[in-house]
């Protein structure tokens, strides 16, 4: 029973265009390099292009997990808390998350 794990990221009004565009690379990067990593981490993709004016939102994780169990060993897993914990938080404001079998 696969997982579906999507994020929605909004980014620090704080921070500059220039800026913007460099910790969006950087969450792409960091998220979307679990793969192989992350037991259980099936797919990966990060969206950072693309987005239009009627959007609230400035990054989209969309992610595949093989099980339930699966997301739970990915949420603590040493190299995602490291990711969450260097690329994202210092510079969202707001995160939306959804989760569900597939």
């Amino acid at each position: 029973m696969q997982v579906k794990h999507i994020i929605l990221w909004t980014l620090s009004p704080e921070l500059t265009e220039e800026e913007k565009d460099k910790v969006k690379k950087g969450i792409k990067e960091g998220l979307e390099g679990l793969v192989g990593t992350v037991p259980g981490l099936l797919k990966c993709q990060v969206n950072i292009n693309g987005r239009l004016s009627s959007s609230n939102c400035d990054v989209m994780l969309d992610s595949t997990l093989e099980s339930p169990e699966a997301l739970k060993a990915y949420a603590t897993h040493p190299a995602h808390v490291a990711v969450a914990e260097t690329k994202v938080k210092p510079f969202t404001i707001q995160r939306v998350c959804l989760d569900y079998v597939i």
